[in-house]
């Protein structure tokens, strides 16, 4: 337990010293075309690549990619990582090459990635957690359709109503549909894994995957004002859609530590630790699962 506050103070105090330094942006009116702000907007990451870090070894935990839960950790963090690596590489355009940011980039590589990284998460959450419990009732996969579709309209009226497919450029295309498509996808499924979740480990996970979907949203919601705000033309560097990126990372890195709290409880009770196989067929060893 020592150990899991040790990682949500440093992660608080890594977010503690981010957020102090956009209020500062602010109050000097440095936001926009700054060094101050470049500095700022290549240096929060730094709060997505702590968390996927720690990740990486709460995965290890889990069982890592042996078992379905681990596998998902894995994921997520491989997610945040992917999104600082989306970062760097903005920056470096800034930085380094004086120019500004091609759509689509390298960039786009680790920010589309992380989109990937997210949905098959939470389809390793749902796997395990479906393992002992079925798909659920009409009322449920009711709320999965019409959450997604919901999403899926309000990202079309914001910014694909009256888009215009350029076929000469698929990659464009693709990434134009992918992020609002993709995106809430992987809402959708969190929020099933979350109904999935009431009885799984003695509803132990239930608050964790809950967790987790508000990370996602988070998530969601960063992408979401960057996307508007590059539409009309209002985003700057240091405002407020990067400070929305800094809270998700956060949120996003301490729902992974609360995977770790959930491993550390369930330590030596091999009762709840059975119930962490992670695999469809019960004659697989327990090993693989934990």
């Amino acid at each position: 337990m020592k150990r899991n506050k040790l990682l949500v103070i440093t992660a608080s105090l890594i977010f503690a010293v981010f957020f102090g330094f956009w209020i500062v942006l602010g109050a000097k009116g440095w936001r926009g075309e700054s060094d101050q702000a470049e500095l700022f907007s290549a240096l929060y990451g730094l709060m997505a690549l702590f968390g996927g870090v720690a990740g990486l070894f709460i995965s290890k935990k889990w069982g890592g990619h042996k078992s379905y839960i681990g596998r998902a950790v894995l994921l997520v963090s491989l997610g945040l990582l992917a999104q600082e690596f989306g970062q760097i590489t903005y920056s470096a355009y800034t930085y380094l090459f004086h120019q500004e940011i091609p759509y689509p980039s390298l960039g786009d590589l680790g920010y589309f990635g992380s989109v990937i990284f997210y949905i098959f998460a939470v389809i390793n959450i749902i796997k395990a957690t479906s393992l002992k419990i079925s798909l659920g009732s009409l009322k449920k996969k009711t709320v999965v359709v019409l959450i997604p579709l919901a999403l899926l309209a309000g990202s079309y009226f914001m910014f694909l109503r009256g888009y215009e497919f350029d076929f000469s450029q698929p990659l464009t295309v693709f990434l134009d549909l992918g992020y609002p498509l993709g995106q809430a996808f992987y809402i959708a499924l969190a929020i099933l894994a979350f109904l999935l979740s009431r009885k799984y480990l003695g509803g132990l996970m239930r608050p964790v995957i809950l967790f987790l979907l508000f990370a996602l949203v988070w998530q969601y919601a960063a992408d979401f004002t960057f996307l508007y705000q590059v539409s009309r033309e209002t985003w700057e560097t240091g405002g407020s859609n990067e400070l929305i990126y800094l809270i998700a990372y956060f949120v996003m890195t301490l729902a992974l530590v609360r995977f770790n709290v959930v491993i550390s409880k369930l330590s030596g009770k091999k009762d709840d630790i059975d119930e962490l196989e992670a695999t469809k067929s019960q004659k697989q060893p327990l090993q693989e699962a934990v």
